[in-house]
């Protein structure tokens, strides 16, 4: 078989291969040192060659040496953190060395820095949106698993609140989120991808898949300048993680670390003993509850819960092959959860290769990391039950009653069964049941970015992509277990494949002229995400079918939803004498979510004048940076979780349990869903102003930023009148609200010597939240709507204690107002009367306090003296208020048979009723305000002990050292402001190792 393409191969690979040995020919080197303004070497400066990314980093003398370096006039770029970027000229000689030695000289405000935005990098000093960078040096130390971790703290307008369990889920808000039923989280870009915010079945946060550890930097673009390029996924603000990679030029290095974790309860929540509960019981039960009182005394908190463990390892290869620059990382995490039977395993690899070819002209960058994480979810359930169970009753029991539960003790009835109205054993919970998963996720990219030859400055970027997450796991559960006995246990399965998939095509053009500099891109987007999900039969412990079906299903069936992304996008930057500065981007989307509304535009501008660079300041000993920063942009929001159809009519096969008796035979009906093809974007309008600022030769400097985001078009979940619609209520764009806020950052040098350094810095972030709209129409003034459900028990059915309503923030709490007697205790059903009608309805309900905070502080310090070095982060809400649901439980109520537990609290009010209206009353909203210790680092560089150019490092670290708060109940960090028993954060104690050579 003839191949008439062989020909052609093969030519092109001579000419190639020609081309490389013509480039090896020419080139020579460049070696020098760096050292300080004391002329000492200066270890770590990153040294380049301009245009180019040949380059290294000086050792612990400061020396260098750079091999290939084409022959003729270059320019050597040496930068290193806290120092002036240094630019030395140098003519290179074919087969010889050029020496070059460069003196560094301090320069803290950082201004040359390179911090990345969307699509690129820019000097510091040209950004002129609210951006924040935070680099490895800076991230939270300790036992961190989940990136989100590293900036915690960390960024003005940033609030990350994290679970207790392992590798639970976040809520990342930047600037109080944009939206009420649409998604409030970020996009996130690792290395360039785009990735879903929708979570893979099996985990309970996507981005514990990431390992912290092959991070170099996490951007957040805050405003719409700096978000708009991103268009319909940048309403709720943008994270770039950026990950490490070797540089060319640079020697080989390998570093480990290993880290040991001892995690512990930092506090419990505070119930009544077993004394004290039978004391109670004695004074107000009836007899058939004194009589099933039992002679033990269990704490079933510490019965549920362990000093965990956890042990995190990794290491690294980084440098250059053969002048390619590689990094190739590894990671094994294994951690346990406070809650036994809890546990989480990590296994984490990373590639990146980034060749130069055809004379530096292609820059090729190929990125693929893949981890698996292996989950041992507890019942979570056991966190309640082991609140409200009775004390005085054993975990196990012998009596032949108890055998039919696997000899754990149970609450049963009269009959010998469940009672199924008293909580379960909590022991139990935790001890049948066996829920496991598998998640699976690789993320990869390949950029090639390509001088074009006919014009100067002019670029091609092509960025192909993917993320892919599988999940799996079963749930096994005995008919032995209380949680499931009367079902007769429980054996589940379950499965899900998510694909995302990108294609980026860009040309950038950099021109200069005269003292004007140019910068401009075009690009296309294309990106398809999948998600698949295989439908399994609700099973029994023995394999038989929970619900009887009126046909045989093969136990396979799967479906799979899609929906594509399009865009189009431009920005460009003009940079005049390096003091007024202008951005404008916009984007078009096409979403194939939407019917009749597909396409979305989004402009953006902003403009920046840096004042330090005019003749009245550029002299200033005293101002070292002054800009003032303006900015306006839209940006859009079409994420509604997995609804990837709400513009098309489509129907859902009913329930089995509401089927139609047909022929003798129980046949599912089709039903309608909700669907407008009329469905558009949220828009989201933003105005900034900021104000970037240095002292004293940059030893103080930070940033002030003011802020006003409008949302229009919300896509809410709204009920319709009857027939209006297919059904009674769905996603429609109703209502508008508005962020308002300040952030603040500071950042000081406060002490810089030979041995002892000292920076502090400090940020706040002031929001107010607010709904302007909830209606179509302008005609109708106000409509509420309930949401924040929480738990009530004894025959009550749950409740919503938060309420959207105009003019107020989103879920503010809607309680009614408790009446107090005169001996300052709540009298149990008694309220306010506010509308004044004479008796107690609805109507009487009040908005009442938000779980928003009004500010949101973080404080850290790095310190060090010689080799040893102390870290902390502090972090803080205030006004925040949160709903106790465990007080509001916190009655006494006579019963048949059965007892439950309660906190200290029944003994101060003494409620005996349970009732709709006392579960909502404003007695159970407290303040939430806290300040935590989230982190203290203590560390050790012992330098060169083993060889030359090696370090080793020792770190102590103890994470959530201390919480203070006036909140009565466990932790008041939560997420949507109810505290119905949550997992708990732990305290833990991480000793670390890190080696390098």
């Amino acid at each position: 078989m003839k191949h008439p393409y062989l020909p052609k191969l093969l030519f092109l690979l001579l000419f190639v291969c020609a081309g490389f040995t013509s480039a090896l020919a020419q080139t020579g080197s460049v070696s020098g040192r760096i050292v300080d303004e004391k002329n000492q070497g200066l270890p770590g400066v990153t040294v380049l060659i301009s245009g180019t990314t040949l380059g290294t980093s000086t050792n612990s003398d400061g020396q260098y040496s750079i091999q290939n370096v084409p022959a003729g006039p270059q320019t050597i770029v040496a930068s290193f953190v806290g120092f002036t970027t240094m630019r030395r000229p140098v003519t290179v000689a074919a087969g010889q060395n050029s020496t070059v030695d460069v003196n560094l000289v301090e320069n803290t405000t950082l201004l040359n820095e390179a911090v990345v935005v969307a699509y690129g990098t820019q000097r510091r000093q040209d950004v002129t949106g609210a951006v924040s960078q935070i680099s490895e040096k800076e991230f939270v130390k300790g036992q961190v698993t989940n990136p989100e971790q590293l900036v915690q703290g960390k960024v003005a307008g940033l609030q990350v609140t994290t679970g207790g369990a392992p590798g639970a889920g976040s809520e990342i808000r930047i600037r109080g989120g944009s939206s009420l039923n649409a998604s409030n989280d970020p996009l996130i870009v690792i290395d360039g991808v785009p990735v879903d915010n929708i979570g893979v079945k099996g985990a309970s946060n996507p981005l514990a898949l990431i390992n912290p550890n092959d991070i170099e930097s996490i951007s957040v673009l805050k405003d719409a300048s700096s978000t708009a390029i991103y268009g319909s996924r940048g309403s709720n603000g943008v994270i770039i993680v950026t990950t490490k990679r070797g540089l060319q030029g640079e020697k080989l290095r390998v570093s480990a670390s290993t880290n040991y974790s001892i995690s512990e309860a930092a506090d419990y929540v505070d119930v009544l003993n077993g004394p004290e509960f039978r004391a109670l019981v004695n004074a107000r039960g009836t007899a058939s509850q004194k009589a099933a009182l039992g002679t033990s005394n269990t704490d079933w908190q510490k019965a549920i819960y362990r000093t965990a463990n956890t042990s995190d390892n990794n290491v690294s290869l980084m440098g250059s092959i053969a002048n390619v620059p590689v990094r190739v990382s590894g990671g094994y995490l294994y951690q346990e959860g406070l809650l036994k039977r809890n546990d989480l395993k990590r296994y984490s690899g990373s590639v990146g290769v980034s060749p130069r070819l055809l004379n530096d002209n292609l820059k090729v960058d190929l990125n693929l990391r893949a981890s698996q994480i292996e989950n041992n979810f507890s019942n979570q359930g056991a966190v309640n039950s082991a609140v409200f169970f009775d004390p005085t009753q054993p975990i196990t029991n012998s009596g032949a009653e108890y055998a039919p539960f696997g000899g754990y003790f149970e609450v049963l009835d009269g009959s010998g069964n469940l009672n199924i109205l008293a909580p379960r054993n909590p022991v139990s919970a935790i001890n049948q049941r066996n829920d496991r998963s598998t998640v699976n996720r690789s993320i990869g990219n390949a950029q090639l970015d390509y001088k074009l030859p006919f014009l100067s400055g002019l670029s091609a970027n092509l960025n192909l992509g993917f993320d892919v997450q599988r999940g799996k796991g079963t749930i096994d559960v005995p008919k032995t277990a209380g949680t499931d006995f009367n079902r007769g246990g429980v054996k589940q399965q379950y499965r899900q494949d998510l694909n995302n998939k990108l294609l980026e095509t860009l040309l950038k053009y950099n021109r200069e002229i005269g003292s004007t500099k140019f910068d401009v891109l075009g690009g296309y987007s294309w990106q398809e995400f999948q998600n698949k999900n295989y439908n399994f039969d609700d099973l029994r412990a023995d394999g038989t079918l929970f619900q009887p079906a009126n046909k045989t299903y093969d136990n396979k069936t799967d479906f799979q939803d899609q929906y594509n992304l399009v865009s189009f996008f431009g920005r460009a930057n003009v940079n005049i004498k390096d003091r007024y500065l202008f951005t404008g981007t916009f984007r078009a989307d096409g979403t194939s979510r939407f019917a009749n509304n597909k396409w979305g535009y989004f402009p953006s501008a902003s403009v920046a004048w840096r004042l330090k660079g005019e003749d009245f300041l550029k002299d200033s000993k005293i101002i070292s940076e002054f800009k003032l920063r303006l900015g306006y942009g839209q940006t859009g929001q079409q994420d509604v979780g997995i609804n990837y159809y709400p513009a098309l009519p489509f129907y859902t096969q009913g329930v089995r349990s509401s089927s139609y008796v047909i022929g003798g035979k129980p046949v599912t009906t089709l039903r309608p869903d909700f669907y407008s093809a009329d469905l558009k974007w949220e828009t989201t309008t933003t105005y900034n102003a900021g104000l970037d600022y240095g002292f004293f030769d940059g030893r103080v400097y930070g940033a002030v930023d003011v802020y006003q985001r409008d949302t229009d078009d919300l896509i809410n979940e709204v009920f319709v009148a009857a027939g209006s619609y297919p059904s009674n209520g769905g996603l429609l764009n109703v209502g508008s609200l508005t962020n308002r806020g300040v952030e603040v950052i500071t950042t000081v040098d406060a002490i810089k010597g030979e041995k002892f350094n000292l920076t502090v810095s400090g940020n706040a972030t002031f929001n107010r939240n607010e709904i302007t709209k909830l209606t179509t129409s302008d005609d109708i003034e106000r409509i509420d709507f309930l949401t924040g459900g929480i738990n009530n028990f004894d025959g009550v059915g749950n409740g919503d204690i938060q309420v959207n309503s105009v003019d107020y923030q989103a879920q503010s709490f809607f309680p009614y107002q408790q009446v107090y007697g005169t001996d300052g205790k709540p009298l149990e059903g008694v309220f306010v009367d506010r509308d004044g009608d004479g008796s107690i309805t609805v109507a009487d309900r009040y908005r009442y306090k938000s779980p928003r905070p009004t500010a949101i502080l973080g404080f850290s310090s790095n310190m060090s003296y010689g080799k040893a070095s102390l870290a902390f982060t502090l972090r803080s809400n205030i006004g925040n208020y949160v709903y106790n649901n465990i007080r509001s439980r916190s009655l006494y109520v006579p019963t048949s048979g059965y007892n439950r537990n309660s906190t200290p609290e029944v003994l101060v009010t003494g409620f005996t009723t349970s009732s709709d209206r006392q579960i909502l009353s404003d007695y159970y909203i407290e303040n939430g305000s806290f300040l935590r210790m989230q982190n203290i680092t203590l560390g050790y560089d012992f330098g060169s002990l083993v060889k030359e150019n090696s370090n080793l490092s020792l770190s102590f670290a103890v994470q959530n050292a201390f919480l203070i708060t006036k909140y009565s109940g466990l932790d008041p960090e939560i997420a949507n402001g109810i505290d119905n028993t949550v997992y708990p954060r732990p305290r833990t104690y991480t000793l670390g190792l890190n080696f390098g050579f």
